[in-house]
C-alpha cells in the first residue's frame, strides 16, 4: 500500500509540474499590461516602468523567468503577488481556509444527503417515489452553479429578507463568543446550501444506479433466500457494496468543487480562493493565479489519496493487490 501511494505521489507531482509550465505559458496570451494594471489609471512614466519590471522580473526572457519561478517552488516560495503587494503564500493563507470551510460543509452534506436520496429511490417500492426523486435530482444536476446561487439569493435573500446576499460577515460587528459564530453562520447558508444541491445531485444519481445494479447480484438473491430482512440486506450487504463508485465520484467531484468556488464566491462576493482567482486574473496577476492553481491542484491530489485509502479499507481485494504490487 505504501508502495502504491508513492507512486501515486511521485506521479502527482509530475502532473503538477506539467499543469504550472502549462498555465504559465497560457497567461503569457492574456492581452493586457500588468504594470498599468498596478498603477492603475495613471500613466506610468518610463523610469517607474523600468524599476517595476526590474523588481518583479517582467524585463528578463521568458524561458528565464519560467525556470526561475519553477526554482522557487521547489524552494517553497511561490512569488509575490504585484496586486496585494505581499507574498502569494501569505495571501493564500488567509482566503484558503474560508473556502476550505465552505467547500467542505457543502461537500459533506452534499454526500450524505445524496447517498441517502440515492438508497431510497433505488429501493422504495413506489415507482412514483422514484420517478420524483429521478426527476429532481436531474433538474438539479442541470442547472449551473451561478445560476442556483442567484435564485437561492432572489428568494432567500432580496424577496423574504432571511438570510444575507453576500460577504462572509457584517462590516461592523459588536457580538462575541456563540453570538458572533451564529452571526457569521447565517451568511455561509447560502453558498453551503449551493453547495450541498449540486453535489446531492451528483452523488445521488451515482448512488442510484449503483444500488440498482447491486440488487441484481446473485449474493442478495442468496441472502433473499436465507431469509435475511429487507433492512438487513440493505445495510449488510447492498450499502456497503453499492459505495464504492461513489467514493470514485468523491474523488473528481471534490476537485469540481474547488473549481466551483471560482463563480461561487463571485456570485456571493465571499472572500476566498474563487474570488482571490477572479482579481488576479483582472489585474495580470500571474504568480496568484498560479499559485492558486497549484492550491487546488494538491487538494485534489490529496483528496485522490484518501479516496485510495477508503477504497482499501472498504474493498479487501484492492489492499491484496497493492501488497503483491
Amino acid at each position: 500500500m505504501l508502495r502504491h501511494i508513492a507512486g501515486q505521489l511521485a506521479q502527482a507531482v509530475l502532473l503538477l509540474l506539467a499543469v504550472i509550465v502549462l498555465i504559465y505559458c497560457l497567461l503569457q496570451l492574456i492581452p493586457g499590461d500588468p504594470i498599468q494594471a498596478m498603477v492603475g489609471d495613471l500613466p506610468v512614466p518610463p523610469a517607474l516602468r523600468a524599476t517595476l519590471e526590474a523588481r518583479f522580473g517582467l524585463n528578463q526572457p521568458f524561458l528565464q523567468r519560467l525556470l526561475g519561478y519553477l526554482g522557487h517552488i521547489l524552494q517553497g516560495d511561490l512569488g509575490y503577488s504585484i496586486n496585494y503587494r505581499q507574498p502569494v503564500f501569505d495571501v493564500l493563507a488567509e482566503r484558503f481556509p474560508r473556502t476550505l470551510l465552505l467547500a467542505g460543509i457543502g461537500y459533506s452534506f452534499g454526500i450524505l444527503f445524496g447517498i441517502a436520496i440515492g438508497i431510497h429511490s433505488a429501493v422504495t417500492r413506489f415507482r412514483g417515489v422514484d420517478r420524483a426523486w429521478s426527476t429532481i435530482v436531474l433538474i438539479g444536476f442541470a442547472m449551473p452553479t451561478f445560476w442556483v446561487g442567484q435564485l437561492l439569493v432572489m428568494g432567500f435573500a432580496v424577496h423574504l429578507g432571511w438570510l444575507p446576499t453576500q460577504g462572509m460577515g457584517p462590516m461592523i460587528s459588536r457580538t462575541t463568543g456563540l453570538d458572533w459564530v451564529l452571526e457569521r453562520a447565517t451568511y455561509l447558508v447560502l453558498p453551503v446550501a449551493t453547495y450541498t444541491i449540486l453535489e446531492t445531485t451528483r452523488v445521488a444519481r451515482f448512488m442510484r444506479a449503483s444500488v440498482s445494479e447491486t440488487l441484481e447480484q446473485g449474493y442478495i438473491v442468496t441472502a433473499r433466500q436465507k431469509g435475511l430482512s429487507r433492512r438487513e440486506i440493505i445495510m449488510g450487504h447492498v450499502v456497503r457494496n453499492s459505495i464504492l463508485p461513489v467514493i470514485t465520484v468523491m474523488g473528481y467531484s471534490f476537485g469540481t468543487a474547488m473549481g466551483g468556488a471560482v463563480l461561487l464566491e463571485t456570485v456571493f462576493s465571499y472572500p476566498g480562493v474563487g474570488s482571490l482567482m477572479v482579481e488576479a486574473v483582472r489585474a495580470r496577476d500571474t504568480q496568484t493565479i498560479v499559485g492558486v492553481v497549484i492550491l487546488i491542484a494538491c487538494s485534489v491530489v490529496v483528496m485522490n489519496i484518501v479516496v485510495d485509502l477508503l477504497y482499501a479499507w472498504l474493498d479487501p481485494r484492492i489492499r491484496v493487490v497493492s501488497q503483491r504490487r
